[in-house]
């Protein structure tokens, strides 16, 4: 396996390579620290399998990088290696098409063997990741089971004043808006605290978001 390193910090790039080079079938061919870099190698028609790269490269970030490598050669494996763990930048790596995402505390294990998988034609998701995902998933699903919003009736205008609590306005606008008094508005709340057994605003406008009640 020819192995592309594109790391901006040498230390980080070095013991990297130690740990590939590690494996008697893993060769890294090529080094850089920045992603104009990357795409010249591969431009130049090197031999390369797999491009592992961190998400935050000087010149161009490793999102941008995933796009223009695909561009040039669609079959060419690309891995993120990153500190980052935000959500954002996971579900945007894969929609531009990366094949792996790997938080730089990976396990060497882990590391190795997830570009088997990717190199074989597979995708990963390092375990800490994955059940990140999983257990926010599942805190979701028993959240939105246990509510059992359906039973709830909310009238229009509880829905109205939902939207707008979770557009952050406060009940004086709220009530300049909907041409209807601050007390009744607070009516209304009180409603939707004991509807929804919700125990505080926050708590209410998380239950109307998860439960797709607003946006």
């Amino acid at each position: 396996m020819n192995i592309l390193l594109a790391e901006d910090h040498a230390i980080v790039r070095n013991g990297v390579k130690m740990l590939l080079e590690t494996q008697s079938d893993y060769k890294v061919v090529a080094e850089t620290n920045n992603g104009a870099q990357v795409l010249d190698e591969i431009n130049s028609g090197k031999a390369i399998d797999v491009v592992l790269t961190d998400i935050n490269m000087p010149g161009m970030d490793g999102i941008s990088l995933i796009n223009e490598v695909k561009k040039i050669r669609p079959e060419l494996k690309v891995v993120i290696l990153s500190m980052h763990d935000n959500e954002k930048y996971i579900i945007e790596a894969f929609k531009e098409g990366v094949d792996g995402y790997l938080l730089k505390n990976v396990a060497p294990e882990e590391l190795v063997f997830s570009l088997r998988i990717i190199h074989e034609g597979g995708r990963y998701l390092c375990a800490e990741l994955s059940m990140k995902i999983v257990d926010k998933f599942i805190d979701q699903k028993s959240f939105q089971e246990s509510s059992n919003v359906d039973s709830i009736d909310f009238s229009a205008r509880e829905i109205e004043i939902l939207q707008l609590m979770a557009d952050g306005l406060t009940n004086s606008e709220m009530s300049e808006k909907l041409f209807i008094s601050k007390r009744t508005i607070e009516g209304h709340r009180q409603s939707l605290l004991e509807k929804t057994e919700a125990k505080n605003t926050a708590s209410l406008i998380r239950f109307a978001v998860l439960n797709g009640i607003v946006q």
